[in-house]
């Protein structure tokens, strides 16, 4: 976990601030209970965590991809080629849309700007080091020339949600974890 305090309270305003403002059928879904504090929510986003990535194309259309996210500081990082498609949208209409799902039983999704990180700039040490610390075991020294040429960008967030089914708890249709539902 890399956050700060200050940035632990800022991630839970933003939770707060975004729960508060969400419509009535995410409310029915993502139940208080079902929500992940800023804490907790740093604490399982530890490492990389695959997204699923929106960007908008100049007619309008939403384009999704996988990118590797790394969460730093209380947002989500992500790189890809500089020549990439995704990176071109974002050049020309920064607003996206990503979603970390593992599974049925986590779902956390971001919408916002992608604003361009030099991950080459001194002030960006902690994200470089995060980045190198998570790779480079992976795929060796090299990596590091790799990431070197490519862009990289953080998800400056204006709503965020996350959803936690506990599965040792209720599930999803309200029934006992573990407990078949007979089909209707």
């Amino acid at each position: 976990m890399h956050e700060t305090p200050e940035d632990l309270e800022r991630l839970q305003q933003l939770l707060d601030d975004s729960y508060a403002a969400a419509g009535e059928h995410l409310r029915e879904v993502i139940t208080p209970e079902r929500r992940l504090d800023a804490s907790t929510l740093t604490a399982r986003l530890d490492g990389m965590c695959l997204l699923v990535l929106a960007t908008v194309t100049a007619d309008g259309r939403p384009i999704t991809g996988p990118v590797d996210g790394i969460f730093y500081r209380g947002s989500f990082h992500f790189g890809s080629s500089p020549h990439s498609v995704r990176f071109r949208h974002i050049r020309s209409r920064p607003q996206v849309s990503a979603t970390h799902l593992p599974g049925e039983e986590l779902s956390v999704s971001v919408h916002g700007r992608a604003e361009l990180v030099d991950i080459a700039d001194p002030a960006n040490a902690g994200l470089r080091k995060t980045v190198l610390d998570i790779y480079l075991p992976r795929y060796g020294p090299e990596w590091e020339q790799f990431m070197d040429s490519g862009v990289y960008a953080r998800i400056d967030a204006a709503r965020m949600f996350t959803f936690h089914l506990d599965p040792e708890g209720p599930s999803a249709d309200g029934a006992p974890a573990g407990d078949e539902v007979a089909p209707s």
